[in-house]
């Protein structure tokens, strides 16, 4: 009897052990494994989720359509073509997310001082409905703008965004993250930022809490992140902490690849206003900047500053990278992204893979084409 005995408990401990080997527990996962009865037919066993085979999803940088601060400068029309260009891309995707430079806001106050170097972004409520229109399911909020209205512009701003059905996420003490779900995929979204009021990408212990309490809830993991110098002179990622304005803007490296270590399935960058470098690091897929996308007034628009790209991405049910695309857009002043025929904007997202990221898996085409190594 003691061989077979200890041939039970060694079974039991065994598949204790197993149990905990799995570090990406996702809501698909849960969902495929579970038998789920039929209350009226307790016969009856309900078929188990399954996801498609390829999801896509659309990334884009800063979105700040026009502002009323400290003068009126808005695109005509309320905005209706600023996304025409662009917007057959995010509407296709399963999931078309962004980050949001500002606020929407109608009203209230700013400590900034107007002038012409004044940075503060108020673009009006009635501008919202474009972003629907160009099928976003998410912004951020984690950035060095969605504070520019005091308290008054961040409860304006997630209130069209509530209106919109728009997710959001990244506000300290506000919502730490969300939850989109899309034709049966629940997608987990985060937000980072280097600001006093974000919550932050250095604090990786809360990083770790924040991703630890979304990655059970969801079937795909994705981070967004504003981090990084700023401007043209800082379009290659450097390795360690980065300083701009006497600020920690971030050791992105580390920051990015800790969140796919900690079950991140997709990492997107904004904040330096240029666009950097792309990498596949354990099999997921990261955008370390993807520049201005829509700032038709407000922003120097000249050179790398205006190039737009829409990243299209196709992702396994379990997160891991299959293939992309970089869309090549550059911004036109009072009009917004423009198709760029010429894929400069790709070529230069290229140029920088290529240089700031060794070893890397994946190579990219001329036209923008993100092909993982076989």
């Amino acid at each position: 009897m003691k061989p077979l005995l200890f041939m039970l408990l060694s079974t039991l401990a065994l598949n204790s052990v197993c149990s905990h080997e799995t570090t990406r527990n996702t809501a698909a996962e849960a969902d495929s494994t579970a038998v789920e009865t039929n209350k009226e037919n307790p016969d009856t066993v309900a078929p188990a989720k399954k996801l498609k085979d390829t999801l896509t999803i659309a990334m884009t940088g800063d979105i700040m359509m026009g502002t009323t601060f400290p003068s009126t400068q808005l695109p005509p029309d309320n905005g209706r073509d600023i996304f025409c260009d662009t917007k057959d891309i995010t509407l296709r995707a399963d999931l078309a997310v962004g980050n949001l430079e500002g606020t929407l806001c109608d009203g209230g106050t700013t400590k900034k001082k107007p002038g012409p170097h004044c940075y503060a972004f108020r673009t009006p409520t009635k501008f919202g409905p474009r972003l629907t229109e160009a099928g976003y399911d998410f912004l951020s909020m984690a950035n060095n703008h969605a504070n520019d209205f005091g308290q008054f512009g961040i409860e304006s701003t997630e209130k069209t965004l509530d209106q919109l059905d728009i997710k959001y996420c990244g506000i300290e003490g506000r919502a730490h993250s969300a939850i989109v779900e899309r034709n049966g995929v629940k997608y987990g979204i985060c937000a980072f930022g280097h600001n006093s009021y974000t919550l932050k990408h250095n604090n990786l212990d809360k990083v770790k809490a924040i991703l630890d309490d979304l990655r059970p809830q969801c079937d795909i993991l994705i981070v967004s992140f504003h981090g990084g110098a700023e401007g043209r002179t800082h379009t290659h990622l450097p390795q360690g902490h980065e300083f701009f304005l006497g600020e920690d803007r971030g050791d992105l490296r580390t920051f990015t690849h800790f969140c796919i270590d900690n079950g991140a399935d997709v990492v997107y960058g904004h904040g330096p206003h240029v666009v950097r470098c792309m990498e596949v690091y354990n099999g997921r897929f990261i955008a370390y900047s993807l520049g201005n996308f829509c700032t038709p007034y407000g922003m120097n628009l000249t050179g790398v500053t205006g190039y737009a790209p829409v990243v299209e991405i196709k992702i396994a049910p379990d997160g891991r990278f299959i293939e992309g695309q970089i869309h090549s857009f550059i911004q036109q002043k009072g009009k917004g992204p423009r198709r760029d025929e010429t894929n400069s904007v790709a070529r230069e997202i290229r140029n920088l893979t290529i240089s700031d990221i060794k070893g890397s898996p994946i190579t990219i085409s001329q036209d923008g084409h993100i092909d993982l190594h076989q």
